[in-house]
């Protein structure tokens, strides 16, 4: 018995996302109680929930997990197992403020919690069932996948988030866009009249609930005159998904065109720069400043291994990267590294957040690039592309591909748009 208290206590210890307790009773708490009518079969979570009187509600500030099983009558050592046997499948220290929960009790008088269903988002969520043997599983409800065509064009003064929003397109989709033209656009400096097309998926939960955006299948986007196509395309010889152009050319590079998802850029590599406070005099910036928040993540701009990361002189906190017998990347005046020397770093991993540490007169990366030895200017360097798609899969891609590409050239911009368009030109 002593065992048991012990860990009884222990368990009452863990909060949701490690938060403490409020001091408000949680048998004060009003939660939503609904009986399920019983001449209905209610199929949800995949059970029927006429078998059992429902009560829902959301992860509130200091909820405890074991607080909500024993109100509801569960056993701890019920609970203890959970704990110890499941907790890769449903980590009680992990639950969230406003997830919402469901707790399916017994019929009968003695209203015993069975099962506990925890949604981790929209489409996912964890069953925990206590009757006879303590089980823990994941589940998915039904998604249907509706094809959206959206379009927009970037007004003087404007950004691409912008028209995002004001389009009512998913927020998601400046991340899409943003990521599939990583390689390709420089999404710091789009110019008034630069304009896109994308089809994509939306999920819908019971045909009606918004669960959000799903794949961008394919993407035209026109940046300073130029057409940049994107279809996205399952590789079947590495076993991924790509986005390739009209060419069948992979869109992707081998370095990323900035360190930053979202930021400004501040002030280009520069051999030639002057500066007021040191009399005018030539004072070369061999580097390309991103500016963004104290905090925002920087990103390793390719694969390759950490040679530095220390602190020292006006460069501050830093991280260098060698990526091959060629190129080597360095990110300067950060406020912390998450990488130390000799670990290895995939393209895209976060090595470390902005901060103002060395000689800076604001928050920023300097992102600093090296050729054969010789620091050189990113944006006007000609990135080496990733391999091009097979000359054998490609009658297929052109099959697939023209039918997208008839759709996606056919969508209309908005007609406000359209006018402003013709304004600029």
């Amino acid at each position: 018995m002593r065992k048991y208290w012990g860990l009884f206590l222990a368990c009452m210890l863990l909060s949701s996302c490690g938060e403490e307790k409020s001091t408000a009773s949680i048998a004060d708490e009003d939660v939503d109680v609904q009986e399920s009518i019983p001449e209905r079969n209610i199929e949800k979570y995949g059970l029927n929930l006429s078998d059992f009187i429902v009560v829902e509600d959301t992860i509130r500030r200091g909820d405890i997990f074991g607080d909500l099983m024993t109100r509801n009558k569960v056993d701890y050592p019920k609970i203890y197992e959970l704990t110890q046997r499941f907790k890769d499948t449903f980590d009680v220290r992990r639950i969230r403020v406003g997830n919402p929960y469901t707790i399916l009790k017994s019929r009968d008088t003695s209203e015993v919690a069975q099962l506990f269903i925890y949604e981790n988002d929209a489409i996912n969520y964890t069953v925990v069932d206590f009757r006879d043997t303590v089980l823990a599983y994941k589940g998915r409800k039904k998604v249907k996948l509706v094809q959206r065509e959206a379009s927009g064009v970037i007004p003087k003064g404007g950004s691409l988030s912008d028209v995002i929003v004001k389009q009512n397109i998913d927020y998601l989709m400046v991340n899409e866009l943003s990521g599939i033209y990583a390689w390709t656009i420089d999404f710091f400096k789009l110019d008034a009249g630069d304009k896109f097309r994308i089809i994509y998926e939306e999920k819908y939960i019971n045909d009606s609930i918004y669960a959000g955006a799903g794949e961008v299948k394919a993407a035209y986007f026109e940046h300073r005159g130029e057409p940049f196509y994107a279809f996205a395309y399952h590789n079947d010889s590495l076993d991924i998904k790509e986005y390739y152009d009209q060419e069948a050319n992979n869109l992707r590079r081998t370095f990323l065109r900035a360190p930053l998802k979202f930021g400004r850029l501040s002030s280009r590599y520069n051999l030639k720069r002057k500066i007021r406070y040191y009399g005018y005099k030539v004072r070369p910036h061999k580097g390309t400043d991103y500016a963004a928040p104290i905090g925002t993540p920087i990103l390793a701009t390719a694969d390759g291994v950490v040679t530095e990361s220390t602190r020292r002189g006006g460069n501050g906190k830093y991280v260098k990267i060698r990526h091959n017998g060629t190129y080597s990347t360095q990110y300067l005046h950060m406020k912390a590294q998450k990488v130390r020397r000799g670990e290895y770093v995939k393209q895209g991993d976060v090595i470390g957040w902005i901060g103002m540490t060395g000689n800076t007169g604001g928050p920023h990366v300097c992102y600093r690039f090296w050729k054969n030895g010789r620091q050189v200017d990113p944006l006007r360097e000609k990135l080496p592309a990733a391999e091009p798609l097979a000359e054998i899969l490609r009658p297929a891609y052109y099959e697939y591909m023209d039918p997208v590409k008839t759709q996606l050239d056919c969508i209309d911009f908005p007609e406000e748009q359209a006018e402003e368009l013709l304004t600029l030109n």
